[in-house]
């Protein structure tokens, strides 16, 4: 990478420090609801007043963020009406899509709420173990995203799961947080019975929240138990899942290893994670920057994210086949293990 003049590193790092304040600007946006009133106002916009009525906000304040958002240009804001461009709609709203980033805003601004110690746990070593219920909450808005994932690029990869789901197959989703996958899929694939196992107790009950709302109790259970647990039902189920999780596991060898014990043969064991790069080149891509910030809040939690070879690494150290590792177009990857339908062993 060749050397920047020092007026030219201003100007990097000074749009760096830009980068913070307009994700707080977004964030603030989502929160308040100002950009799914403005899309909802179509070509004609609202005026300041407006929009403050309609998320039920102070008009003063919501001035402000009009301008602001204006400058970030994430709105268009005359001093009148503002208006919500359609593109920037997408990527901020749209759940359902994998190029939503609302959910890693959001994550974003809360996650880093509790960087006042990460100092202290890089002078120490010693991580955070207990963080606010609202940073759980956080996670399960920014894995929309994977649920959008691996429903558009996923099973767009493994056309033989797809075909498994429409029949009668049971699922268990392994560290399963607020169950939005789980929720998903049964919506998806109305044949399949489903089983999230999630350890922390606010998760778990945001969890059957979720699917009572849903009214999906019927169809998914909520076990509150640590992953492990899931080896007691051998040879039940015909996918275990695992969605940014197994690097966040203490033993995530023991994990795969009670996961593929809980598979039928012929059962998928699927995970979905977001990899460290490999080398310093895939790091100075934008999705290598992305993760380098995340990775800070994995330290701050004892944990982080891995390389793929890592991944491969705790499949061979569970005695499990050699997975398949697909990587998938929005820079997540897919690793992929499948139980001979023969056997219920390797």
């Amino acid at each position: 990478m060749p050397a920047m003049a020092h007026e030219e590193r201003f100007d990097d790092l000074l749009t760096s420090l830009i980068g913070f304040y307009r994700t707080w600007i977004v964030a603030l946006g989502l929160e308040l609801g100002c950009f799914a009133a403005l899309r909802r106002a179509g070509d004609e916009g609202l005026d300041a007043e407006a929009l403050a009525a309609a998320v039920d906000a102070s008009a003063p304040h919501i001035r402000s963020w009009l301008t602001a958002a204006d400058a970030h240009d994430l709105v268009e804001f005359d001093g009148r009406r503002a208006r919500l461009p359609e593109p920037t709609a997408i990527v901020l709203l749209d759940e359902a899509r994998p190029e939503y980033l609302g959910g890693q805003f959001i994550h974003g601004t809360l996650a880093s709420l509790d960087w006042d110690r990460l100092a202290e746990v890089f002078r120490t070593g010693i991580p955070v173990r207990e963080r606010p219920d609202r940073y759980r909450a956080s996670i399960e808005r920014l894995t929309l995203q994977d649920v959008a994932v691996f429903f558009e690029e996923a099973l767009a990869a493994l056309p033989e799961l797809v075909v498994d789901l429409q029949r009668r197959l049971r699922v268990a989703d392994l560290h399963c947080g607020g169950a939005r996958w789980l929720i998903a899929v049964a919506r998806r694939f109305p044949q399949t019975e489903l089983v999230g196992v999630e350890a922390q107790p606010d998760s778990a009950a945001r969890a059957r929240q979720n699917v009572a709302e849903a009214g999906l109790l019927d169809r998914i259970t909520i076990d509150e138990a640590e992953v492990a647990s899931i080896a007691r039902r051998a040879g039940t189920f015909g996918l275990v899942y695992f969605q940014y999780a197994l690097h966040e596991l203490a033993d995530p060898v023991g994990a795969l290893r009670a996961g593929w014990e809980a598979l039928a043969p012929g059962g998928w064991l699927v995970v979905l994670d977001w990899c460290e790069p490999s080398t310093p080149e895939e790091y100075r891509s934008l999705h290598g920057q992305l993760v380098a910030g995340i990775q800070l809040d994995q330290l701050l939690m004892g944990t982080r994210l891995r390389t793929v070879e890592e991944f491969l690494g705790f499949f061979e150290g569970a005695g499990l086949p050699a997975p398949e590792v697909i990587d998938l177009p929005s820079g997540a990857t897919l690793v992929v293990g499948r139980k001979s339908a023969r056997s219920a062993h390797p």
